[in-house]
């Protein structure tokens, strides 16, 4: 870091298992970063205690790197966060159960933080796309982000859309197959239960059945232990059942987002997350199926594009972002 004067942000992503927490410049840029483990014991007070002893240390970091940084706030991105609110609600994939004020809590470790912001993580990752990625300078657009869930975020008029609650923008519980699998939060059908990772899984495992493919590179992997890049490295070596996967995987997702597209009419749909590597093995099939869904009046108007994202900080810097002016 240079010795002028600048404005950096700190952003958290508060996952299942880790906590990154980073501190980022105005290009987008992570200066400094650690980890932390999200914790299984439930207690929120020792969680946060750890996280603003971080936070500290990172603070500390970069003011000696350069004495005259001055912090916009600390951003973060959360599963179930209210942005309203500052609050995590009954969260299925944290140890901590009911309402967490988490924002209350770090504001009350940090007075005089200008900003302490959060969102969910599919918002955040929105955020980040808008203000460093690809959506530079769009008013509509929205960002879908594959992974052990599918989120979105949905960008109206330049600004996120959070609705009444906080809670706008849950794209990846579109009812996708009425009466169909069993999504993770219970609710049969969920477009999330078919395009996340484990959705792929048990699509791979489906047509593993439907034609009893023991020839298949994923015959062999049980259910417990077969990944997502499994799928992907065996339809590079030309799987049928793996490619059929990325084929089923794409049209579902082409289903949701026509979805989406009839709601809002956005100039671009990001798609943010693990199974995006597998490049056009998603991306073909997703643009070939789209315009089937569409009512003609939307047809080829709304480009499908891989985030810009840097993606190994992505989920920091989306979080970051939530307190760049």
């Amino acid at each position: 870091m240079d010795n002028t004067k600048k404005t950096v942000s700190l952003g958290v992503d508060i996952g299942g298992t880790n906590t990154a927490i980073g501190v980022v410049d105005a290009e987008g840029n992570v200066l400094v970063k650690a980890n932390i483990s999200t914790p299984t014991h439930g207690d929120v007070d020792l969680y946060v205690a750890e996280m603003g002893q971080t936070i500290r240390g990172l603070i500390s970091d970069v003011t000696k790197l350069n004495p005259e940084v001055t912090f916009a706030g600390i951003g973060l991105g959360a599963p179930n966060a209210n942005y309203y609110k500052g609050t995590i609600e009954y969260a299925p994939n944290l140890s901590f159960k009911g309402i967490i004020p988490l924002v209350d809590k770090l504001k009350a470790l940090f007075p005089d933080m200008p900003k302490i912001i959060m969102t969910n993580d599919a918002n955040a990752a929105t955020m980040g796309e808008m203000v460093y990625g690809g959506a530079k300078g769009m008013k509509e657009f929205v960002m879908y982000t594959l992974g052990t869930g599918v989120g979105s975020g949905l960008v109206v008029d330049g600004k996120l859309v959070y609705g009444h609650d906080g809670f706008a923008g849950e794209c990846g519980h579109t009812m996708l197959i009425p009466g169909g699998r069993v999504c993770g939060c219970g609710i049969r059908g969920h477009l999330e239960a078919y395009c996340s990772a484990i959705g792929m899984k048990r699509t791979a495992f489906e047509l593993l059945a439907e034609y009893n493919a023991n020839d298949s590179l994923l015959a062999s992997k049980p259910f417990a232990e077969l990944e997502s890049k499994d799928i992907y490295d065996a339809a590079v070596k030309g799987d049928k059942i793996a490619l059929m996967v990325f084929e089923k995987t794409g049209d579902y997702l082409a289903q949701g987002i026509a979805n989406t597209i009839h709601h809002t009419s956005p100039e671009a749909v990001f798609i943010f997350g693990g199974p995006t590597a597998a490049g056009d093995l998603i991306f073909e099939p997703i643009r070939k199926n789209l315009d089937k869904y569409l009512l003609t009046i939307f047809k080829g108007k709304c480009k499908i594009l891989p985030s810009a994202l840097k993606r190994g900080d992505a989920a920091i810097v989306g979080a970051s972002a939530l307190v760049m002016d």
